[in-house]
């Protein structure tokens, strides 16, 4: 054997094992980048329902990982992580909040993406139109995880803290559903549900009819207030202002149950007797003339729109139908309204119709706040 035949065999084998090696490398390679993809495309194993990780401020990369660790995220190494937050552009860009942790579909790609565009969970809180003060307040502590800094603040703490010193607060906040994250306070839904009420109200005083006999929004704010607790039925909600409109215009006394309730307070047991609508309060309408002297309860927005806005007409009285199905019979005189109050009491003092048993179980199944009853105006 010469030594340039050994050269050539030994060259073969450097060859081979470069070769080798290559695919050895090449192969080490396509299986890293299968497992980064696998590891950045599927779904987070071991989340439970309703999980989340939250990003706070000052975070670093390495602080949610850590905080996502300790959520039971064992998924990809710490170095996937990282090099998957580089190619996302989402390292140190992470913004601040609460992220769901979704079983079967959070991945560690969609998480960050999430991350990197803020796309925080938010909760929902709705006030309900025809609430008063304490119900809103009842159901604020009981929301969660809203941060509670008002419960130990009385009304007049509570609208100094808005920055409304001396404005009582009935009223005063917009039924509407509020989207809040966690770290969000009751004192940041109510400044929202305030300023959204102040716009309400601006916007409907501004188109306010002519002939309107209120002089102030609050007044308009006022009366809206009632004519909600009067009624559940939206297109009655214009006709029961146009009759307390035309009440107001020729100084007769409103006469409202829902007013008298609100006086009594905690006194109210579930019905008005003789002595609770002749017993004076500054909310006893029966006793005092023109409106109360704060709303009564949270109007909405079709409540603001028909205290500003009643529908014209002649009647002065109006009396629950008694049907079940809340509506009521209004009318123009007092022998007619005195008839319908003798119908509606005899409708409840006989067995329902059939029909009537329908309504009322129908009308069971809407709730709309509101106090069935027969009105005594």
């Amino acid at each position: 054997m010469t030594v340039a035949s050994g050269c050539r065999r030994g060259c073969r084998a450097i060859v081979l094992i470069v070769v080798l090696l290559g695919l050895a490398v090449a192969a080490a390679a396509l299986w890293g980048w299968q497992r980064y993809q696998a590891f950045q495309s599927q779904p987070l194993p071991g989340l439970h329902a309703e999980q989340s990780v939250q990003v706070r401020k000052g975070d670093s990369f390495h602080n949610v990982l850590t905080r996502l660790r300790g959520e039971g995220v064992t998924a990809g190494r710490d170095l996937e992580w990282q090099l998957l937050a580089r190619q996302l552009d989402a390292a140190g860009k992470l913004k601040v909040g609460e992220y769901a942790l979704e079983p079967g579909v959070t991945t560690p790609r969609s998480l960050l993406q999430n991350m990197r565009a803020g796309r925080i969970i938010q909760y929902r809180f709705t006030i309900v139109e025809g609430w008063n003060m304490r119900q809103l307040r009842a159901a604020l502590e009981a929301a969660t995880p809203l941060l509670h800094e008002a419960t130990q603040l009385d009304d007049a703490a509570l609208m100094a803290k808005l920055g409304h010193t001396g404005e009582h607060p009935e009223g005063r906040f917009l039924p509407e559903t509020y989207v809040y994250s966690r770290g969000d306070t009751d004192l940041d839904v109510l400044q929202r549900a305030y300023d959204d009420m102040d716009k309400a109200l601006a916007k409907v005083w501004a188109t306010r009819a002519d002939d309107l006999p209120l002089t102030t929004p609050y007044q308009a704010l006022t009366l809206a207030s009632i004519i909600e607790k009067e009624t559940g039925i939206a297109e009655e909600r214009p006709e029961i202002a146009g009759v307390f409109a035309r009440r107001l215009a020729q100084g007769m006394k409103l006469q409202t149950d829902p007013s008298v309730i609100y006086g009594l307070g905690s006194a109210y047991d579930g019905n008005i007797r003789r002595r609770d609508l002749t017993t004076d309060t500054p909310y006893n309408t029966y006793t005092r003339p023109g409106l109360t002297p704060t709303p009564i309860a949270m109007p909405g927005r079709a409540a603001l729109e028909a205290a500003t806005h009643p529908a014209p007409g002649d009647a002065l009285y109006f009396v629950a139908l008694g049907d079940g199905s809340g509506r009521h019979v209004f009318s123009a005189t007092l022998a007619e309204h005195n008839a319908a109050v003798r119908a509606y009491l005899n409708r409840m003092r006989r067995p329902p119709l059939p029909e009537e048993e329908a309504a009322a179980g129908q009308a069971a199944q809407t709730p709309t706040g509101q106090d069935d009853k027969a009105s005594r105006r």
